[in-house]
């Protein structure tokens, strides 16, 4: 198992992970962007007219209106990234992660548009009635690339599962038991059950249920996030200052937060961003394809909303709570997790900036980098640590009031031996003050507001609806991938399959699926950017027509 999770992070270190991976991305958003003529922009009032139902001709073929259909969308997009996400990117990259996030989701705005416009355009009805669609179906009836939609197809029910399933439930699992002390297997269990409830009425059940959910929790987390902002408003400003300097300038190295590269701030906000709004990756416009509509770009339009929702409302909503409220740069106590502990030779302070300077370098594996990993022993005497020659890394900064537990709460008392820089021991636990990061850096900063500690409680029960939204929608993206590849005979299997693997998940390891979605997410990715660029001209040819009659349309409405 170990042997193949490590051939699969090789892999994505030549795909997802890779160097040129957020230029594909991005220039693919910039093209369409000047191609279009900034359409995010244009169209964007527009849009809210669409989606409102504004425009709606009676009779018009699909299984959803245009707000249900950006509700099941957006309930698959808007999940643990917006809250764990986000924090996780300014954690490694800084305030700039978030600058580079709005960047991505603007242009990603573009990407959607298209994507979702001409997914909508090649949608098929299939044998019990229902619309399915999404990029397999243009690479297939369109560009003739059967073998590609193939290869897509396959990626989004794989990332149906290491995207949208097993990471969400073992997420609100073990929030859930953090939290307010449920048994996983139990919140496993009840969700399990209203997930198979909902997705085995099909799209009209799902959307129905997604329309209702996402208002809510979008307006649960956003009062809960302004009521910190604004218990903090001094901080605004200088936090905006701080994201668009650093962007420009390299992240600074602030309170216990040592910095980070200008390309590492750029690689965890594009990348970041690509997870949360999932623009360009094709799994959005397989939602839309259910939507009631005659005019696919008037469906492309209504997606337009999707990264400005997602993006530029929530994950900034999360990055000024994180930000404004301080504690992004400041030491918590925590228990220490084994994959953040790092332990280097020397005696080194954050207080001392020549120290800091040095961290810097080593945290960034920059070519000044003079630090060694620690190789030897630690004396522990009543749970402290007494001997000296290294210093303790966690979570990118340096451990302080350090304590080694075992069998419980009992201290620690022997000698620790120290390879590489990492503890051999495995019984032992390891307390201490350090920096914090993802989902636990996001509650903690919710609980610098009006509400106080209480606050705490919106992160875990937010992260609870937007994770099962998630679940919910990603079920259908792959419910039509399996339409696609094996027919309507497909689905109900598959659907209990989902369900089961959504129980365990509660419970069992997800790293192998996790692992194994980061390469899926760049099969879907790559292959559909590759679409959409191929068929550029025929996307303004068919934004061109829609306004025509529109404005024909328009014109004979003034006439009457």
């Amino acid at each position: 198992m170990e042997a193949i999770n490590n051939f699969l992070l090789l892999l994505d270190s030549y795909l997802g992970s890779a160097a040129y991976f957020p230029y594909i991305l991005l220039g693919v958003g910039i093209f369409f962007t000047l191609y279009l003529g900034f359409p995010q922009i244009r169209f964007f009032g527009h849009a809210w007219k669409v989606v409102t139902g504004k425009f709606d001709k009676k009779g018009a073929e699909g299984d959803t209106t245009h707000f249900q259909a950006l509700s099941t969308a957006l309930s698959g997009t808007v999940g643990t990234g917006n809250i764990g996400g986000v924090a996780l990117a300014i954690f490694l990259g800084g305030p700039a992660a978030l600058f580079w996030m709005w960047v991505t989701a603007f242009l990603g705005m573009t990407t959607k548009f298209v994507e979702v416009t001409l997914s909508h355009k090649y949608r098929v009805k299939t044998e019990d009635g229902t619309m399915a669609g999404g990029p397999m179906y243009y690479m297939d009836r369109r560009l003739n690339m059967k073998w590609l939609a193939v290869i897509f197809a396959i990626a989004t029910i794989i990332s149906s599962f290491g995207t949208g399933n097993m990471p969400q439930i073992n997420n609100i699992a073990q929030s859930m038991e953090m939290s307010f002390g449920f048994d996983p297997m139990l919140v496993g269990g009840v969700l399990a059950i209203l997930l198979a409830l909902v997705i085995i009425g099909g799209i009209t059940r799902i959307a129905a249920v997604t329309s209702k959910i996402v208002p809510i929790m979008g307006a649960l987390y956003i009062i809960g996030s302004l009521s910190v902002i604004f218990f903090n408003v001094d901080q605004i400003g200088p936090s905006f200052v701080a994201i668009f300097t650093d962007a420009f300038t390299g992240s600074a190295a602030t309170g216990g937060f040592l910095g980070a590269t200008f390309a590492y701030a750029f690689n965890r906000g594009v990348n970041r961003g690509l997870f949360s709004n999932e623009a360009g990756q094709g799994s959005a416009p397989i939602a839309h394809a259910s939507a009631k509509a005659d005019e696919p770009v008037s469906e492309g339009m209504v997606s337009i909303l999707e990264p400005f929702i997602d993006t530029i409302i929530i994950c900034t909503l999360t990055g000024l709570v994180i930000l404004s409220s301080g504690v992004w740069s400041q030491k918590h106590e925590n228990t220490f997790s084994r994959t953040d502990l790092d332990i280097v030779a020397g005696h080194y302070s954050d207080a001392e900036a020549a120290d800091r300077e040095a961290l810097y370098h080593y945290l960034n594996d920059t070519n000044e980098n003079t630090i060694e990993k620690y190789n030897g022993t630690i004396q522990v005497r009543d749970g402290r640590p007494v001997s000296n020659g290294y210093t303790m890394l966690h979570a990118r900064s340096v451990a302080e009031n350090v304590r080694f537990i075992v069998a419980g709460e009992d201290p620690y008392t022997g000698v620790l031996r120290i390879e590489n820089g990492q503890l051999k021991k495995e019984d032992i636990v390891i307390v201490g003050d350090s920096l914090i990061h993802s989902a636990a850096l996001t509650a903690k900063a919710f609980s610098m507001g009006f509400l106080g500690e209480a606050g705490e409680y919106i992160v875990p029960i937010s992260l609870m609806l937007f994770a099962f939204s998630t679940a919910i929608a990603w079920s259908y993206y792959g419910d039509r991938a399996v339409v696609y590849l094996f027919g309507q005979r497909g689905v109900m299997p598959y659907r209990i399959i989902y369900v089961a693997g959504f129980f365990v998940a509660s419970f069992a390891d997800t790293t192998l699926v996790w692992t194994l979605s980061y390469v899926a997410i760049v099969l879907m990715t790559l292959p559909n950017l590759l679409g959409i660029v191929l068929l550029r001209r025929e996307m303004k040819d068919t934004v061109k027509a829609y306004w025509q009659d529109f404005d024909a349309e328009q014109s004979k409405k003034i006439e009457k």
